[in-house]
Parts: C-alpha cells; structure tokens; sequence
C-alpha cells in the first residue's frame, strides 16, 4: 500500500475538530483541523509537549488522510481513508519541537501543509510503555530482517527465471513488511517504491517492487528483464533495516499503527485489490492482524488500568478474526482469495470492521 504505514515520547492532547468552514478549538482543548479540496486549516500552531488529539472534518470532496510529520518528512503518524463529510481524530504524542501537519486530498501527493510549533517538556511517562516501545523497536527490526531474508530468496528466483519458486515466496516475503508495515511507511520514500500496487501509480512515477513482480509472475508468465527488479527490492529493504533504528516510536503511534493496519486490511485486502495478481491477499491479511495484536499485547498492561472495558472488547475483537480467518487456511498458508466469494468477504469485513472499532480508541487510553 501507499504510506503510512512516528515521533519521541512526551505527550498532549490534540483534537481536529470544526465547526462549519472554520476550525475552532474544542471546548476540551482538543484542536480543530478543517480539510478541504484545497485547504488544510488548523485552529491552533502553538502547541504544548505531551499528548494531543487531532480532529480533522473533511468538507472536501475527496477521501483524503492527515498525516504529522516532523523533520525530514519522517511521519509521526497518520490517518488514512477519511470520507467527505466524516470527522476522525487522531491522538498523538509530541516532544518539543517543529512539525508539519498535511492534508492529503485523493490520498496523493505531498499534501497541504501547514507548519505547527510544540513547546515545553512533557510529564513523565509509564515506564511500562517505554518499556512496550523498546519491545516494539526490537519487534519490528526482527520483522524486518525476516522479510529481507525471505525477499533475497524470492529475488534470487526471479533472476533465475524459476517462476514457481518466486510464486511460491512471494506472499511469504510480504508478511514481515505487512506486518510492520505503518513503521515500514514512515520512511515515506521506500513504500512508493516496494509496495505500490498499479491502480495507484501517479502519473510518471516509475513502477517497481513485489506487485510489479506479481504482475509479470501471474499475468505475463515471464520474469525476463527483471533482474534489476529484484535487486532494486532487496536493496530498499536494506534501506529500512538501516532506519529502523531511527523510527520515531510512541505508545501513541504505536497504538495508531495498529489501527491503521486494520485499515488496510478494510480498504485492501478485503476488497482484494492488494494481491490482484496472485490472489494471496489472505496472507497479508493474516500479517495485518498479527501486526496491529502485537501492537495490543505490548500496551495491554497499561490499556487494562485505564480502560478495562475495552481491553475485554478487544480480547474478544481479536479472538473473532483470529477464528474467522482460521476457516481459509490451506497448508501453510491460505487459500486462493478470488475463490472466497460475497458472503465470505462480508463476513470477514464484519468482523474487521468489529475490531477496528475499539481498537480505534487505542491510542487514546494509552495517553490517559
């Protein structure tokens, strides 16, 4: 998928919402952020350390997201999907500093981004959830070294012309990315070229990555010329095992990883249109899942002090996927996804959309 798929720890909260055409602050301190075709317009650019919650309104006419940058376009975080005339928030954790928050129309592009000033140092935080971030860096440098593993397999396949092997690790070499895949897209420049799908090429933008390779192994039968391909894929892979160290984590962004990765699940792999050549959209729903559960289990000590009413929607959430999903599997994978039919991917939408729900509220029980 396209980016997100974070920033220090210290925290405020900070919500988007507005009134009309013009953003206002919340009468509880939350900030207002009003998005439109054109304009991406916050109430407030001064803010303090520590946790906030954005509110965005989209009045524009396009699906669009809101993304926190800070310097050297690393994302803090972000909220995909946002529907014309729909309201979400988005709680997330600043230390002092300067950042950029952007809307983006059409979900493309750079954005339209306004500049905002945080000041002053945050309270100190649960020593658990520094803990559960240090945990998570650890997670998901192992994650990442398991897909560049299995991905050099999948590239030394393809140079050789062997097209059932390649067929055959392709999904495998996408479960660590899919996995990880918010801290995977917070270096913004390596998504674009390992993971767009065709439907969502921007004009001139060249096409590489696994689901160029995807199309060539299922559509054209022929790998031929795509060396440099493969090794193009397995060379930013070792990009984002160098930067891993250097990703911007927060029990807030953590939480709203999470989220984001159920979104992909609803947007994409649901629908089908992830693997649209192979069919192995199971697969990367599966590593979504797990992905956003592993995100859960490390905050759950500290989400079931603040809220344990939710930790109870959640365990239960969490179970039904798991179980669900269960139903497709076939050896040690799944089974092809254009043979699950309507009801099927109701169901599975169901259940999605049942734990993205609560899970939403994630990030905001860990910044209590």
């Amino acid at each position: 998928m396209q980016p997100v798929r974070l920033v220090p720890v210290g925290l405020s909260l900070l919500a988007l919402a507005a009134c009309g055409s013009e953003s206002k602050a919340g009468d509880d301190g939350s900030i207002a952020v009003t998005a439109t075709d054109s304009a991406c317009k916050l109430a407030k650019t001064s803010l303090p350390a520590g946790k906030n919650v954005l509110k965005v309104t989209n009045q524009g006419s396009k699906v669009t997201e809101l993304y926190v940058y800070a310097a050297g376009d690393k994302i803090v975080t972000e909220r995909e999907n946002i529907g014309p005339g729909t309201t979400a928030e988005l709680t997330v954790q600043l230390a002092a500093g300067t950042y950029q928050v952007a809307c983006k129309p059409g979900m493309k592009g750079n954005g339209i981004r306004q500049t905002i000033t945080v000041t002053g140092t945050a309270a100190a935080g649960d020593q658990r959830l520094t803990q559960a971030v240090a945990a998570y860096r650890t997670f998901v440098a192992g994650q990442v070294d398991d897909t560049l593993a299995t991905t050099r397999t999948f590239a030394e396949s393809v140079k050789k012309g062997d097209i059932a092997g390649a067929k055959a690790l392709f999904a495998p070499s996408r479960v660590g990315w899919e996995t990880i895949e918010p801290v995977a897209e917070s270096f913004g420049d390596i998504d674009p070229k390992v993971d767009t799908r065709e439907a969502d090429l921007e004009r001139g933008q060249e096409w590489t990555g696994w689901h160029r390779l995807e199309k060539d192994l299922w559509v054209k039968g022929s790998v031929a010329g795509d060396a440099g391909l493969a090794d193009g894929l397995v060379a930013e892979l070792e990009v984002l095992k160098s930067r891993v160290p250097t990703a911007q984590l927060t029990p807030t962004s953590m939480a709203n990883g999470a989220k984001e990765l159920l979104d992909e699940v609803a947007t994409g792999k649901i629908t089908g249109e992830e693997d649209t050549f192979s069919h192995t959209d199971l697969v990367d729903f599966k590593a979504n899942v797990d992905g956003a559960k592993k995100v859960y289990q490390l905050l759950r000590p500290v989400v079931v002090e603040q809220n344990a009413a939710l930790v109870t929607r959640l365990d239960g959430a969490f179970t039904s996927v798991d179980t669900l999903l269960a139903k497709y599997r076939k050896g040690d994978g799944y089974v092809s996804y254009d043979t699950v039919g309507d009801t099927d991917r109701k169901q599975l939408s169901d259940v999605v959309n049942a734990l993205g729900e609560p899970l939403s509220k994630l990030a905001g029980a860990v910044a209590k």
